[in-house]
């Protein structure tokens, strides 16, 4: 009997799609009023039903609203997306999405994430002129021998700079680069790829889970809640420490069983596919690091530290960081002294490598863009918020960290969810006794860790880099995933209590 072979990640996230179009069918419409503050004019803009109203920017106009937060999260731009204002939500006219609706849903997708895509396509653009150069070869050759016998420690280095990352400004969409440049390197320490995944998104992943001073998480939602963005900060940095901690000692676990007996991989029936993919083998040649090949290595990592230091320090995003890799390309093709149309032709195939995982975020953004135009979003924001009500404050805790879980599978932005929910959510600490700042690490909880195996995130993106199937991922991941689920209710539960 023929085995049945798990589909593709594209195929998945079509099927999620489908599904999402028909809950518009069940699921009533409905939408919140929101509010948005327009520095241009000074005013407050309250949008409801497609109506702008402009009111005085003041702390009465937010009392007025029951919108419990300091003008000044507004005025000095720390809210700077449309917000839900509390007890407004109506319901409106069904839009179910019909089925063409659906068919044009990833179309929509690949035009709303085009920045993230482009990325992308010029990030695997200077991994073909990188390929094309040599340098890829001679420095993963160099760094296996300066390693030999040490390899746990890029395990134990990379999963905590990411996670470092992660936890201070939300790298997430940037660890794109890394896969193509990192899984080589692990395996030619003798690994295989799923360890190369795993510590970069679950770095990632737990790092923008146990966020300290992301301002895309932690800052902009307790601007959003109307506290302080170091109220909560302790428990957040003590769970970051442990979680961290867990997940390096789960990795380099697996990594000792598959260095030991290659066979133990969870995907050793593609040993061979991914080595010829990744040019592993050549670490057996004798290749040599000359002065050449330095320099272009330095540019290469410059690129990685321009772009960290611009999102940190100078507001970058999308544009100024694909802008900083696109020129990166052309300063190592002038190094590599490279053809012209050589150049163009490296670097057409590299972006062309990566064209599938562009496909891939834009069909998943699809799916966000069948729930906006459903108006179902805040419908589910609605039901979740009076879900809890009444609840005994242990309880309440862990069910908002559900509920953010839950949501997290529709709404996967980090910065969407916080404003779009914080103002619903926050007021209910107030109803239970507990303090303002365990919803906003709820909601980083809920969103950080289920981010590990919600397939409307990076993570079929991530995958489909590495040829790795979403299986194989979830075989790899679930243990992890229940520890950490485990652990992160044992905290919220002692922390209310406490």
């Amino acid at each position: 009997m023929k085995k049945i072979k798990f589909p593709t990640a594209q195929t998945i996230l079509f099927i999620i799609a489908g599904m999402v179009a028909l809950l518009t069918w069940v699921v009533p419409s409905g939408k919140y009023d929101s509010l948005t503050y327009d520095k241009g004019t000074d005013k407050l803009i309250r949008s409801s039903q497609g109506k702008n109203t402009e009111l005085p920017a003041n702390q009465k106009t937010l009392d007025d609203l029951d919108i419990k937060i300091p003008i000044e999260n507004f005025t000095n731009g720390g809210i700077y997306k449309p917000i839900g204002i509390p007890n407004t939500y109506e319901k409106l006219e069904s839009r179910p999405q019909s089925f063409s609706a659906f068919l044009q849903s990833p179309i929509k997708g690949i035009i709303a994430a085009a920045d993230i895509i482009f990325l992308v396509l010029i990030i695997g653009g200077l991994i073909g002129i990188m390929n094309l150069s040599g340098a890829f070869d001679a420095g993963i050759a160099s760094l296996a021998k300066t390693l030999k016998g040490r390899e746990f420690i890029l395990i134990i280095v990379v999963t905590t700079l990411i996670a470092i990352g992660g936890t201070t400004f939300g790298l997430a969409e940037e660890t794109m680069a890394f896969f193509p440049i990192l899984i080589p390197v692990f395996l030619a320490a003798g690994y295989d790829a799923i360890v190369g995944v795993a510590c970069i998104f679950i770095g990632s992943s737990i790092g923008t889970m146990c966020s300290t001073v992301n301002p895309f998480s932690s800052i902009i939602a307790s601007d959003a809640a109307g506290i302080a963005w170091t109220n909560g900060l302790n428990g957040r940095f003590a769970m970051l420490v442990i979680c961290t901690f867990i997940c390096i000692a789960y990795i380099l676990r697996y990594a000792k069983k598959v260095k030991a007996d290659p066979s133990k991989s969870i995907i050793f029936d593609q040993k061979e596919e991914l080595e010829a993919l990744f040019g592993s083998k050549s670490t057996d040649k004798n290749l040599k690091l000359t002065g050449r090949l330095r320099l272009i290595l330095l540019v290469f990592t410059s690129c990685f530290i321009i772009m960290i230091a611009g999102v940190s320090f100078f507001e970058w995003w999308f544009v100024e960081m694909t802008t900083t890799f696109l020129v990166g390309a052309i300063i190592i093709g002038f190094l590599a002294k490279l053809k012209e149309n050589d150049f163009m032709d490296a670097f057409a195939k590299g972006a062309g490598d990566l064209l599938g995982v562009a496909f891939i975020i834009g069909i998943a953004r699809g799916i966000t863009v069948i729930m906006d135009d459903g108006l179902i979003s805040d419908t589910m924001l609605y039901y979740a918020s009076n879900a809890t009500e009444g609840m005994n404050k242990g309880i309440f805790v862990n069910a908002m960290m559900f509920i953010y879980g839950g949501l997290s599978f529709f709404i996967p932005s980090s910065s969407g969810m916080a404003v779009l929910t914080m103002p619903i959510m926050a007021p209910l600490a107030d109803t239970v006794g507990i303090g303002r700042e365990m919803i906003v690490n709820t909601y980083q909880f809920g969103l950080g860790l289920f981010y590990f195996i919600s397939p409307t995130g990076l993570i079929l993106a991530s995958l489909a880099i590495v040829k790795v199937g979403y299986d194989k991922w979830l075989k790899f991941v679930m243990p992890l995933f229940l520890i950490l689920l485990v652990v992160t209710m044992a905290a919220l539960t002692l922390s209310v209590y406490l």
